[in-house]
């Protein structure tokens, strides 16, 4: 019930901040057209927001066939659990991560990357399966991929509003539209930036991370194994970076680094040793 209020709670401020832009630079016009917009940017966040991510990534499904080492751990724990069996998708990337997205159960994707399949051992890959899997039985995916999509609209707006007053339909000529759109431009993205981390923060809980480990532990009856494989992608993922976006980075397992001086703005991971630390009740360098 919490996930479904923020969901809504989410999607009511997108609406509203079309309705407030849509009436400020094109009056009563410019309303009914932001009126359609979030509504259809609505629709898409709810019913497509997992495929935008997967998208973003250049994620492939993949058969068992094609992956079954992967495939056959999913549907073993799946069967074990009583979830129905996702679809999985592999992301070209030689960068360890992965992550879980869809609307619900019934509609759950997850993806892994070239990287991570390499890295890890059997035990920790299920561990790191069972973890993504907890995501989808607490039903975190679907805020999460909500929160990625609106995050990114967030600065889609911010765009729009820019164009807007370079073209003067802020009000005012071309030439006093293109200098208030720096200036509005500028502070829009300063102050919509912070806003999207913002949101992403308040949907999507630290606490979440925490949670999906303890649910992935009690999966597999081994939570050492998940424990040797984040403190391998903690190190992993500094050497390899992945091009990771700031409204998508809570999906993941490990947060990719950003390399945006905002980025610990978007930071809705807790500390890898902390993790390890909560799953094994020993200090990381211990495992």
């Amino acid at each position: 019930m919490a996930n479904g209020l923020k969901t809504a709670l989410l999607l009511g401020l997108l609406t509203g901040l079309f309705l407030f832009l849509g009436d400020y630079f094109g009056g009563q016009g410019g309303l009914t057209i932001a009126l359609i917009a979030s509504g259809l940017m609505n629709f898409i966040s709810y019913f497509f927001s997992d495929k935008i991510a997967l998208a973003i990534y250049r994620a492939q499904p993949v058969t068992r066939e094609q992956l079954p080492r992967a495939y056959n751990v999913v549907e073993r724990l799946t069967g074990r659990i009583g979830l129905p069996m996702p679809k999985i998708y592999v992301i070209p990337t030689e960068s360890p991560n992965a992550f879980a997205t869809g609307r619900n159960p019934a509609h759950a994707s997850v993806a892994v990357t070239h990287g991570i399949l390499n890295l890890l051992d059997d035990e920790e890959l299920e561990g790191v399966l069972a973890h993504e899997l907890g995501h989808v039985r607490n039903r975190d995916i679907l805020i999460s991929s909500i929160a990625a999509t609106i995050a990114g609209a967030i600065t889609w707006v911010a765009r729009m509003a820019y164009y807007a007053e370079i073209f003067g339909f802020g009000g005012g000529g071309s030439n006093g539209g293109r200098r208030r759109g720096g200036a509005l431009s500028g502070l829009l993205m300063l102050f919509l930036a912070p806003v999207a981390a913002m949101l992403i923060q308040l949907a999507v809980s630290r606490s979440r991370e925490y949670e999906a480990d303890h649910t992935g532990a009690e999966f597999t009856g081994n939570p050492f194994a998940l424990a040797r494989a984040l403190k391998k992608l903690d190190a992993y993922s500094r050497q390899i970076p992945m091009a990771g976006t700031p409204s998508t980075a809570h999906l993941f397992i490990v947060q990719p680094l950003l390399g945006m001086n905002f980025s610990s703005l978007f930071s809705t991971h807790p500390p890898i040793p902390k993790r390890i630390e909560r799953l094994t009740g020993r200090p990381m360098d211990m495992i």
